[in-house]
Order: structure tokens, then sequence, then C-alpha cells
């Protein structure tokens, strides 16, 4: 008892805490972070069905968020990150990478263009510490200032296919105009169109004050407010990566099929020549989608195996997926079973389950372009 609650003095509190209790939530740790799982006694499903069908409401304050701002921000945001937002358009959000230098991921990101040489990177909860970090000693030589504002801000999404009607309606922010993957400031507000749920959506960004108005009036207009489960689930469908699980430090982007992102033709950036290499030869391990032919559910670190019953790799995440009521899972294996249609086993518990290798991609993303 006394290294639990050990544990749960050690952990942080959004600023939207009590919130959650007030709403009877069941809480958890994430990334360092008191979370709260799911409101439903009833299970994560209908808060995952009413981000897919209406709209939801979650709490992503835990989220940490860099400016770099001063002469010399796009050369230093250029240098640390995968992707090339070279004369970038204020307004315009970029995803990518932080690299080591061997190739393997720092962390995943955001990249906000708020003004000339003003950036504003959002980066996850569990890497907030280590990820400030390694910016900070990246930083030597560099003309900028670079902030850690991760306390200051709290954040809230907005989910669904009805989302725009409701940041409208309720929070009375304009934003019919907005493309995906752009944002725009109201006074010290930071909205953008981005999710992590393969649906249209809204992320604003704002004073604790703020975030905590703008949540109780979603709440009192009837939005479902939706836990981590359902971000899980939802990511997972539309083949989102979840850092941890699909990218680490020992897993590239070019492992896991994020090439897209890793601009190669740019001057430089930390993990280039690594990550060119691996790409020209390519990896020896590859992020697939597989689809079991019975109702088993995969689990992250399951082992996967060929029909030979030799180890092939593992699960990184795995679910009997709530809108398309399949058992599939995401897993990094050797890149020899790569290839749609093979066929594969996964070990859960002492059976073993046969399946083939799919798309990552197990639902249809319904993002506004």
């Amino acid at each position: 008892m006394a290294i639990k609650q050990e544990i749960l003095q050690k952990t942080k509190r959004t600023c939207l805490y009590d919130k959650h209790l007030k709403l009877g939530a069941m809480m958890v740790e994430f990334g360092g972070f008191d979370m709260p799982l799911l409101y439903q006694s009833a299970g994560i499903a209908p808060e995952h069905t009413a981000v897919r069908e209406h709209v939801g409401l979650f709490d992503v304050s835990h989220m940490g968020e860099v400016t770099v701002k001063g002469k010399d921000a796009e050369r230093y945001v250029q240098h640390i990150f995968t992707n090339d937002i070279a004369g970038a358009p204020v307004g315009k959000i970029y995803y990518g990478m932080m690299c080591y230098e061997n190739g393997g991921t720092v962390d995943d990101l955001l990249v906000y263009k708020m003004g000339e040489n003003d950036f504003f990177l959002v980066i996850n909860a569990a890497n907030i510490d280590k990820d400030w970090a390694w910016m900070q000693e990246k930083a030597a030589g560099f003309d900028i200032d670079l902030q850690n504002r991760s306390d200051y801000y709290g954040q809230i999404a907005v989910q669904g296919p009805e989302a725009e009607h409701t940041v409208e309606t309720v929070l009375g922010i304009p934003c019919a105009e907005m493309t995906f993957y752009t944002c725009k400031t109201i006074g010290d507000v930071i909205i953008s169109r981005t999710g992590y749920t393969g649906e249209d959506g809204f992320e604003i960004y704002g004073s604790h004050e703020y975030i905590n108005e703008c949540w109780d009036k979603l709440i009192a207009a009837g939005v479902q407010a939706c836990g981590l489960g359902c971000r899980d689930t939802l990511r997972f469908e539309v083949g989102l990566p979840l850092y941890g699980d699909e990218l680490s430090a020992d897993i590239t982007p070019i492992m896991a099929g994020l090439g897209m992102f890793v601009k190669l033709d740019k001057a430089e950036f930390i993990g280039k020549e690594a990550l060119a290499k691996q790409k020209a030869e390519g990896p020896a391990k590859k992020l697939v989608g597989i689809e079991l032919f019975d109702k088993a559910i995969p689990r992250h670190g399951y082992t996967v195996l060929n029909m030979d019953g030799e180890p092939i790799g593992e699960v990184t995440t795995g679910y009997h997926t709530l809108s398309s009521d399949k058992s599939v899972c995401m897993a990094l294996v050797d890149a020899a079973y790569s290839k749609l249609d093979t066929e594969v086993q996964i070990q859960i518990r002492k059976k073993v389950f046969p399946g083939k290798v799919v798309k990552k991609q197990f639902y249809n993303k319904s993002y506004k372009k």
C-alpha cells in the first residue's frame, strides 16, 4: 500500500484532473500522468463509437509543448526534424520524427509554424523530460530562444464527424475554413485541425483556466468525454503509431513504414546518414498489420511465428477491433515476412493462432483535407 501511495504521489495531474473524478472516470498512470482510461461502465465501446459516429472530447493536456523562436529557429528545427519545413507557410503543421544519429527514434511530434522564426513543437507526454534534455543539447551553436511550455498549456481534442459544428457552436470558435494540418491563433489560444483518431477534429491549446472553461461548455452541451482506452483503439485502427510501441530508440521511422515523413533530400538532419543507408539497403525488420483467422486477441509483446513455428517478430499493438469486428495487430517482423498475404502465426498464451499479413490501416480515415 505504501509503495502504491508513493507511485500516486509521483504521477502528475492535468488541469482537468478534478473534472475526470467528477465524471467518475477510471484513472490510470500513463506517461507519468494520472489520466482517465474510460468513463463508461459499459467499457470503451461507447466512447469509441461516439468519436466514429458523432463527436468525442479528450483531455490531452499531458502532451508536451516546446517553443522555438529566433534567427536560427527554422535552421534548428530542420536540424532535429526528419520532415522538411523549409519555406513553410505560417499556419502549416508538419508530422515527423526526431532521431538519434543511428536512426533510432527520439520521439514523433508535430511542428506548427506560428510565424517567421517562430515554431511550436508538440511532443509525447512520456518523453517530455528526455526530449527537452536532447533538444537543449542539440541547440548548441544556434541563435534561438528554446522554451519548455509544457506546464503552461492545457489541451483538449474534439474529434469526430460533428467536431467542426461542435467547436463552432459550443465554443464559438470559427473553424470551418481550416483545412487538415493547419492552425491559427485567437489571442493566446492555439487551435489546429489535427487529431489522433482517424476522424476529423480539432486540438485546442490554452491556459489551464481557458481549457477548463472549454471542457465545461462541451460537457454541458452533451459531448461524450473519452479516455485513453478509446484513444488507443481509435488510433490503432487507422495505423497511427504510438511511441514505445511502433516507434522507439530501437525502431526507426523506416522500419515503422513512416519513410514519407523522412525527407532524405534535405541538406542535413540528425540521423539522415543512418536512415538513408537503411532505406537503400532495406531494414532488417518492418512494421506490418496482421489479421488473425480466429477471435483471439494478440497483445503487445506476443511472439509472431512463421508457419514452421520459428520466431520472426513480436506484436506492438493488438485488439479485436470495434469498427470491423476482426482480431488484428501491428507487429514488427523480419522483413522477409512483410509481404501482404504472407501467412504467419501468433503465440497467445499456450496456443498458436494462424493469420496473414495485411495493411496496417484497419479502418478508412475520415479526415477533412
